[in-house]
């Protein structure tokens, strides 16, 4: 398996997985074209690509959306609460719906629902190897042991809680990112990996960093102070907005 950033933060969020012949994308919230430039840069092409699967509806994961389904004949992985969003955007024939548990080809991909600000909001447990999470409040328990002792982690370490009670963003909005609808925060993100993580983990990918209210050098330093108290030690990695990310393979 192998997963590569393509774009992660507040601007636009789109990820490369491989698995065996099996080549997918999840979210587009980055343009047609700078899909088009990333996929190139790691020698591959839009016709590679056998799915593209929407975590949910907000524009910095759906951006190029539009565009895309224009373009090729890709389907499109939705959940049906998402389809009232984007029936504008998106030909109902290029719609597949997902179920909890499902294959694309030969890939296994686990749906977990998760609780977010945005109709039908999901993260993904691929190949019992990748758990994939960003933009939620929280993790419910009822995935904890579905999600525990895998190979790569790629979540959400949104905000450091201090600068976004200090920081500039209005009191509606602060609330919003705070609440169980909204995002992790580094402290909470640190928290679930010393749960979740085990003998197996090979990697951690910090995602969706707020430009506002983080640093990468907060993310990363919150998530290593949670694994010391562990006995295992994964190679921890922090997504970029700008820079094509690291492949991350096992």
């Amino acid at each position: 398996m192998k997963i590569i950033t393509l774009a992660s933060g507040s601007k636009g969020n789109t990820s490369y997985i491989e698995v065996g012949n099996t080549r997918f994308l999840i979210d587009i919230g980055i343009t047609y074209r700078h899909l088009l430039e990333r996929l190139e840069e790691i020698g591959k092409s839009i016709d590679d690509i056998d799915a593209l699967l929407i975590t949910h509806t907000h524009s910095d994961h759906i951006k190029g959306l539009k565009v895309f389904v224009k373009h090729n004949n890709v389907p499109v992985y939705i959940r049906e609460e998402m389809y009232k969003e984007l029936k504008e955007i998106l030909p109902k024939e290029k719609v597949e719906l997902y179920s909890d548990k499902m294959h694309l080809k030969d890939v296994t991909i686990d749906l977990v629902h998760t609780s977010h600000d945005a109709p039908g909001s999901v993260g993904f447990l691929i190949n019992n190897s990748l758990v994939y999470i960003t933009d939620t409040g929280y993790i419910n328990e009822k995935y904890y042991d579905l999600l525990s002792n895998r190979e790569i982690y790629y979540i959400e370490s949104n905000h450091d809680e201090q600068m976004l009670l200090t920081g500039p963003y209005p009191h509606y909005l602060k609330q919003r990112i705070l609440s169980d609808k909204g995002h992790l925060s580094n402290g909470a993100t640190a928290n679930y990996l010393e749960k979740f993580i085990g003998s197996n983990t090979k990697y951690i990918i910090l995602a969706h960093i707020s430009e506002t209210n983080n640093t990468k050098e907060l993310a990363l330093e919150t998530t290593k102070e949670a694994l010391a108290k562990t006995a295992y030690s994964p190679k921890i990695v922090v997504a970029s907005q700008e820079e094509l990310g690291e492949v991350v393979e096992v």
